[in-house]
């Protein structure tokens, strides 16, 4: 059930071919679709990881089935757990977990320069060399909420960070994912995540209480956004297998 309406609806206007789903009827009632150009956020609990797996799982799967029949580049800001979630994904959704690894260009970039010098520098010979249509990048914050960097230059790096990001899949016609989780650092998690919500052009967020679990779509250039409430932890991803 919906529960809140935040915005006028739009009817999308798109004539892109690259159309990637979560195929998780909570979600797809917001976001239907992820499309070539889009940058997008998913922030809030640790689900948000299980979502972001959900994705590079399904981007190999072909266009009839909801995926783009892609290799996807995997950059792990955070020493995430997100690859091994994207084998488990696999097998759950009775894929073969090897052929889905080998479909997957890992980097791993654990500290605010390899990531900025990762994304600012070779990303884009990564994307030529490569030839792939999605970009997904695990807790892409976390690095610049370290105290080996001051705030005014996790700022200014992070910031050309984001604004790269949102006109690099514009210009390459593709699809970046990133995921950010809760942080102790508030104060700077606050900075961060205002650059993150200017930037980026989708933003999701996943909100759990021991009472409820809700996804809200906060930001999209034209998808009605609204709450709606998220079973996803009382299912397996099987549940979710090859709807269309």
């Amino acid at each position: 059930m919906q529960k809140l309406v935040l915005q006028q609806n739009k009817t999308p206007q798109t004539t892109s071919t690259i159309r990637l789903t979560f195929n998780m009827p909570d979600i797809d009632e917001l976001l239907p679709t992820l499309k070539e150009g889009d940058f997008a956020i998913l922030y809030g609990s640790q689900t948000v990881t299980s979502l972001l797996s959900q994705l590079c799982v399904r981007a190999h799967l072909p266009a009839e089935q909801g995926g783009i029949e892609s290799k996807t580049v995997f950059i792990d800001a955070a020493k995430s757990s997100t690859l091994y979630n994207i084998t488990q994904t696999a097998e759950l959704q009775q894929l073969d977990p090897q052929e889905i690894r080998e479909q997957i260009q890992p980097f791993r970039a654990y500290t605010a320069y390899r990531l900025h010098f990762l994304i600012m520098e070779q990303l884009e010979q990564i994307i030529k060399t490569v030839n792939v249509k999605l970009v997904a990048i695990s807790n892409i914050m976390y690095p610049f909420l370290t105290e080996n960097i001051d705030d005014q230059e996790a700022k200014m790096a992070y910031n050309q960070i984001m604004n790269y990001l949102s006109n690099f899949a514009k210009k390459h016609n593709i699809i970046i994912v990133a995921t950010n989780l809760p942080s102790e650092n508030d104060i700077r998690n606050s900075m961060l995540q205002e650059i993150t919500t200017a930037k980026a052009n989708i933003i999701l967020r996943h909100t759990k209480t021991p009472y409820t679990s809700e996804i809200e779509l906060e930001k999209h250039p034209s998808y009605m956004l609204g709450v709606m409430d998220f079973n996803y932890e009382n299912k397996t991803l099987t549940d979710f297998c090859f709807k269309n």
